[in-house]
């Protein structure tokens, strides 16, 4: 499949980015969005494409400019077999760290897909193995199989491959090199902006529309004045003022 190009994302000469990593598996595509920033959730999609499919505009979220990462965002939602976000929010970042809370997201976005995949890839260095269905509640787990029971995937091996962890492989750069993390990337990356920017109506102080909750000079200026907001990550540096305590010991 290969997907038209408006012609205000023509492509621009580069490498082309590959197709597939497991060759004879439903393959997935994960990325994060978020991951470095003071305020809002961490978000991760994933992303199941068509076997033969090109696309030359697709790249890492963060070489393309905004306008074409919305138009992109289209065009994979159109054209993918299968894509859904994760959220993790930055309660659960606080208690959980925002390395488990990159990888949880990715879980949840990976337990969200409507087709299974048997194998996935990821975008950096890290992941933790990935059992199906794993995050989800006992009433969305037990709906999600019986929604994946299908004509090809039947009862029996469904079991089978919802018991133990699929095969995954982290890829350093994996944005840049692999059709389906490029496109994770791009949802990960629109949908959390989108997010950031709805809550920056709750509280304009912090430009969250602008900055989307990153560390800025005017993000951390905004913090010191009017303190966190309930949204803000209170075990990031520069988030709470950790004033040094001395024991002077008893008198």
């Amino acid at each position: 499949m290969s997907a038209a190009l408006p012609a205000d994302i023509s492509p621009t000469p580069k490498e082309m980015l590959l197709n597939k990593y497991y060759e004879s598996k439903i393959e997935a595509g994960c990325d994060e969005a978020g991951r470095g920033c003071l305020a809002g959730p961490v978000f991760a999609a994933a992303v199941i494409l068509p076997d033969d499919y090109v696309n030359e505009t697709l790249n890492d979220s963060k070489q393309l400019s905004e306008k074409k990462r919305y138009l992109l965002r289209e065009q994979i939602e159109r054209d993918a077999l299968a894509w859904a976000v994760g959220v993790v929010t930055a309660q659960e970042i606080d208690h959980i760290n925002i390395l488990n809370a990159s990888i949880l997201a990715m879980h949840r976005a990976l337990d969200r897909l409507s087709l299974r995949p048997e194998a996935v890839i990821v975008d950096g260095n890290k992941f933790k193995p990935y059992i199906p269905f794993a995050t989800l509640s006992p009433e969305e787990r037990a709906a999600a199989i019986s929604q994946s029971v299908t004509a090809t995937v039947s009862a029996a091996s469904l079991a089978d491959m919802i018991s133990s962890p699929l095969p995954s492989t982290t890829i350093v750069k994996g944005d840049g090199k692999y059709l389906s993390i490029a496109a994770a990337s791009i949802l990960a990356k629109t949908y959390r902006d989108d997010f950031m920017k709805q809550i920056d109506e709750e509280y304009p102080a912090y430009q969250w529309k602008k900055n989307k909750g990153y560390p800025t000079k005017a993000h951390y200026a905004a913090i010191r004045e009017h303190g966190p907001s309930p949204y803000h990550r209170l075990t990031f540096a520069g988030v709470v003022d950790r004033q040094l305590t001395i024991d002077f010991g008893k008198e």
